[in-house]
């Protein structure tokens, strides 16, 4: 077995030679073309040895080279790693797993899979995929995005996961089994973030094919959750779903519970859903009241607010990133940089971290090569611009490189105070991890975009843009682009939001002119809302309109005509 230095990670860095890229000493930013160009090198290194010793099992085993099912033989890697091909613009390679996932993709086995990942894995991998096909060069079918190939296997694997949610509360089990549906002797027991992780990927499906079931039943589960919560504004970890009592009665942000709140925020961005944010912000105050403690969160009593695990949970780093979201920037780096003190004392975050004591928590030393941390630099670095989030990235590439770099892949930390590996990559190094580093030292990457860019689709209900930017990442990393979910439904209140853009348009071109157009020959109009009254003279003129509730664009205050258009994603109404 061949020899392996243990040194805690910042006496490691002192004694290795400085790298091409690294800070030098007047304290400039690690070079991100130097980076960038490392961590495409570590994603291609854990791809192919997936391909090579593991496919079409879900994951690698680095330490043994070869492969094992961990979450219901789907080839998850391969699906998981689909996206970021096409981020780190390998499009040939994603055409090819495309065609490998058509050829043999199978839901209708006889396995138990996890309700909870088979949907932020499997049918938000596959959602993704669908959304960027056209853009990695496949030839989609007409119709496109509102139909292909992924968008159906999406679609067939949510629908296996729907038995679950058949309960008194709507909330759904843990675990369904793809061939029978919910086994008889299934546990009741679910984690608050396995019943709340729905929104993003089946509101996405329902918008895609018009099948509503998909949101309603993340809807029912979302507010049961907002239901039960105490009276002191908090959820705890693990519920019966029969009964919507609470079985573990610990609140934080972490483990069992983090998902559920990001989901608030994306959900509500996604889908210009205020409510959803609304339900957020009343979490958020309960959390800063009773969780927070010198920009950490513990884990407390749900019901009383008394500390129950002084501990910061390796899961936990996602939060950052979720406060920069809504815009609270200055408590954002203020956890942060808690959180990337843990980093620089072991090379890595530990599943448990101690924080009064300032150390692992037994049984909790190990780190699976986790993305949270990471994430939260990413989105941090693009609203600040700080270059300690580039520092972050950095440290992230080298000791993941030093510690878990084998011969097949990279291998989990077992132990980050002696720097044991277990055999095992989970799916999400190449989904997230690596992901998120890339796009960190990638300024530039379509992924960024910022509006100025974007691509017009023919859909049978119209013209809409696509690729303009604003993706909402699900929780397994997964872009999704929010635009699309205006492609393939025309709601009437969104239609009508529409013609009133197109009218103030014309109005103000109208207005501009030096004559006075007819509207015979006058440039195309809406048609008049059913139920209101239009003058033989002008569309112009006031009229009535019946009541209904404008929804306020959660995240763009003030834009121009086109702006508002690129976010809405139809753009051309049909004139018949």
């Amino acid at each position: 077995m061949p020899f392996r230095l243990l040194l805690p990670l910042g006496l490691l860095c002192l004694l290795l030679p400085p790298h091409q890229g690294a800070p030098g000493p007047d304290g400039t930013a690690p070079d991100p073309a130097h980076y960038r160009e490392r961590v495409k090198a570590m994603f291609y290194h854990a791809y192919d040895s997936y391909l090579e010793n593991a496919f079409p099992y879900d994951e690698l085993r680095p330490l043994t080279c070869d492969g094992h099912d961990t979450w219901g033989s789907f080839s998850l890697t391969l699906i998981d790693a689909l996206d970021t091909l096409l981020i780190l613009g390998n499009v040939s390679e994603f055409q090819r797993v495309v065609e490998v996932l058509q050829d043999n993709l199978d839901f209708d086995i006889d396995v138990n899979a996890s309700v909870f990942e088979t949907n932020i894995r499997v049918v938000g991998g596959l959602l993704s995929a669908h959304l960027l096909s056209k853009k990695a060069g496949v030839e989609v079918e007409a119709g496109w995005p509102c139909s292909g190939p992924l968008l159906r296997m999406a679609e067939e694997a949510a629908r296996k996961l729907l038995p679950a949610f058949q309960t008194p509360t709507g909330m759904p089990y843990g675990t369904v089994n793809l061939l029978h549906g919910v086994n008889p002797g299934e546990t009741p027991v679910t984690c608050t973030a396995g019943i709340g992780t729905f929104i993003v990927e089946f509101a996405t499906l329902s918008s895609l094919t018009g099948d509503p079931v998909f949101e309603d039943v993340a809807r029912v589960a979302l507010m049961r959750l907002w239901e039960s919560r105490s009276d002191i504004g908090l959820v705890g970890n693990h519920i019966d779903v029969l009964t919507g009592k609470w079985v573990a009665q610990d609140a934080g942000i972490g483990a069992g519970v983090d998902s559920y709140f990001e989901y608030l925020v994306k959900g509500a961005i996604l889908l210009q859903d205020t409510k959803l944010m609304a339900m957020f912000l009343e979490y958020n105050k309960a959390i800063r009241n009773y969780t927070r403690f010198d920009d950490w969160y513990l884990w407390v009593q749900m019901y009383k607010g008394t500390v129950s695990m002084p501990v910061f949970q390796s899961l936990e780093a996602y939060w950052p990133g979720l406060q920069s979201l809504i815009g609270d920037i200055d408590n954002a780096m203020r956890t942060f940089l808690n959180y990337y003190t843990v980093w620089k004392q072991f090379g890595g975050l530990p599943e448990f971290y101690n924080i009064p004591q300032g150390y692992t928590v037994e049984k909790r030393e190990g780190y699976p090569l986790r993305p949270e941390l990471i994430e939260s630099a990413m989105y941090l670095y693009r609203a600040t611009g700080d270059p300690t989030l580039l520092e972050l990235g950095r440290d992230a590439v080298e000791s993941i490189e030093k510690i878990s770099k084998v011969e097949c892949g990279f291998a989990t930390i077992k132990d980050l105070r002696d720097h044991k590996l277990d055999n095992r990559m989970e799916s999400f190094f190449l989904a997230e991890t690596v992901k998120y580093l890339y796009l960190l030292f990638d300024p530039s990457n379509f992924i960024h975009n910022n509006g100025s860019t974007f691509d017009a689709v023919i859909t049978p209900y119209g013209e809409c843009i696509l690729g303009a930017g604003g993706y909402i990442f699900n929780t397994e990393a997964h872009p999704i682009d929010p635009a699309a979910l205006h492609c393939c439904r025309r709601l009437k209140e969104e239609q009508w939001e529409v013609e009133d853009l197109m009218r103030e348009f014309y109005s103000l071109k109208r207005n501009r002119s030096r004559f006075q157009k007819t509207i015979s020959s006058g440039p195309w109009e809406p048609p008049a809302r059913p139920g209101t009254f239009s003058s033989p003279g002008t569309h112009d003129e006031a009229r009535e309109k019946p009541a209904r509730r404008r929804v306020p664009l959660l995240s763009c205050p003030s834009q121009p005509f086109t702006s508002k258009l690129a976010l809405l994603g139809q753009v051309f109404l049909d004139s018949s």
